[in-house]
């Protein structure tokens, strides 16, 4: 009783506050926002890490560096807001999905880097399934398609490749989880191995109709159940950071994926709404609502989100390459030196010069998945420069764009007259590039005044949960749009440019479609 009445009354002093601390786990970078009412952003603190490539095709993450940046990142934060812990009401988590690891149950301590979601090595392996004939049934039960992008091949790679993984998984040492479930098991020191419901759909393994791990996806990646970690709704008890981490115990009360964060923090919350995050790669979804819509052109079919038990479904599209692609400018072949110069540069490239990038630098996403695609940038001349190279790369993310939303569209069965595009993320700063991608789509693209969406959704999971921030309907009315971006070229230059993109795609395609 004693510890009791200590918690209780540590989440009462947390409760008066409605500070959040929101950990937005990327794909390249750890940050630490924190909220405060009326959703303003107090303080941000960022920390990149390193990016491994052991072989062509793979990527890697150090799972304790990316520890020690999350426990930085949230010390940082706090103390630029002149804050204690005991300051915050509660903490809300969203990750880079799909990233796969293993740890051993009693230490901890994982037993192998961890194979990020732009990692192609099981490609050869989903090739084996597709040979099966497996795939439909895989995404009748998954709403994914069989594709090294989703976590359950990589962890039986794992489980095939690490010795000793596969007898000490069945044995029941080891467990699997992604970001979110490894930070909560490090922040809760190890009392919680849990995971939210839009995590779990991006698996491979986990049945989204019924919202439950599945036995016959489980067979067919042969991977013991034991694993696998307790799926909750996206506002939930996830556990309670310990006291040593931050200073005071904190309770962890909202997690979602990326893009499905983005797709709160957007206030997309009706069925046909409609968000593009630009990050590391970009990432499109549809909300459908209670409808689990199946794709008929390999779009797919996810969970936007789970509140009270209820689910929200959506079709995702996926592209693999956005940011990515402006950071290989920067730090492969050194034309710029930052990523924010781009959009000036595209605008000083020459018009009447036509170069196309196809980024498949790790193969093509949405609506093509062709693995085994490689980049390739087409209509080079002496002539060509940097500034035609940046601006392919940007005109790429907004073909790529234009690609998921028609194939949406078509899935959905309504009108695309009235879209309107709600984006996040690190390249909408860019005005350049929002402007032509309301060019190549058609359609007005609204940038929200809260840039940092992701970390918002999680925040608001949490404040919600915590009982310190209002109900969804509530929280939408706070959604602001900072500029609004509106088509201004005409239809036979848009189709010109669209017809010249879909001709390098075809060219690029390991296997072409025509």
């Amino acid at each position: 009783m004693v510890c009791a009445t200590s918690t209780n009354t540590t989440r009462d002093r947390h409760l008066a506050s409605q500070n959040i601390l929101a950990i937005d786990q990327g794909t390249t970078s750890s940050r630490a926002i924190i909220f405060g009412g009326g959703q303003k952003i107090i303080a941000v603190a960022q920390r990149e890490f390193t990016q491994h490539f052991p072989a062509d095709g793979w990527v890697e993450h150090d799972a304790e560096e990316i520890w020690d940046s999350v426990v930085t990142v949230c010390r940082e934060v706090l103390e630029k807001a002149s804050m204690q812990a005991t300051d915050i009401a509660a903490i809300g988590i969203t990750n880079q999905r799909e990233t796969t690891l293993v740890w051993d149950r009693k230490t901890g301590k994982p037993i192998h880097n961890a194979i990020v979601w732009q990692d192609r090595r099981t490609a050869a392996f989903c090739g084996e399934l597709k040979e099966q004939g497996l795939e439909a049934e895989f995404t009748e039960r998954s709403g994914l398609l069989i594709d090294p992008y989703f976590s359950g091949t990589k962890l039986r790679w794992l489980l095939e490749n690490v010795d000793g993984a596969r007898e000490k998984a069945k044995a029941g040492d080891l467990v699997f989880g992604t970001m979110d479930s490894f930070l909560i098991w490090r922040l809760t020191k190890g009392k919680r191995h849990v995971t939210d419901a839009t995590n779990a759909a991006r698996t491979l393994m986990y049945n989204i109709g019924e919202n439950r791990w599945d036995d016959w996806l489980l067979d067919k990646l042969d991977v013991p159940v034991g694993m696998l970690p307790e799926v909750l709704d996206c506002a939930a008890d996830f556990g309670t950071a310990d006291a040593e981490w931050l200073g005071a115990e904190l309770p962890i009360l909202g997690v979602a994926g990326d893009q499905q964060a983005a797709t709160i923090g957007n206030a997309c919350f009706e069925p046909g709404m409609f968000k593009s995050t630009y990050g590391t790669g970009c990432f499109a979804l549809l909300n459908t609502g209670a409808d689990k819509v199946a794709s008929k052109n390999r779009m797919l079919t996810t969970i936007a989100y789970r509140l009270n038990g209820e689910t929200t479904y959506a079709l995702e599209g996926s592209i693999f390459m956005a940011g990515a692609t402006v950071q290989w400018l920067r730090d492969g072949l050194k034309v710029i030196d930052e990523a924010s110069k781009t959009g000036a540069m595209a605008e000083a490239a020459d018009e009447n010069h036509h170069v196309i990038m196809v980024p498949a630098f790790t193969g093509l996403g949405a609506p093509w998945w062709d693995a085994e695609a490689r980049g390739a940038i087409y209509g080079m001349t002496r002539a060509t420069g940097p500034n035609e190279i940046a601006r392919a790369a940007l005109e790429a993310v907004c073909y790529q764009t234009c690609d998921l939303l028609s194939a949406m569209h078509d899935d959905w069965g309504n009108s695309s007259d009235d879209t309107v595009l709600r984006v996040d993320g690190g390249m909408v700063a860019s005005d350049w590039t929002m402007q032509y991608l309301a060019d190549i789509l058609d359609a007005p693209v609204d940038r929200p005044t809260v840039l940092e969406t992701t970390a918002l959704g999680a925040a608001w999971l949490a404040g919600s949960r915590a009982g310190v921030w209002g109900d969804h309907d509530a929280f939408a009315k706070t959604w602001n749009r900072e500029r609004r971006f509106t088509p201004q070229i005409e239809d036979t230059t848009r189709q010109s440019r669209l017809a010249a993109w879909g001709d390098a795609v075809q060219r690029t395609l390991s296997k072409p479609t025509r």
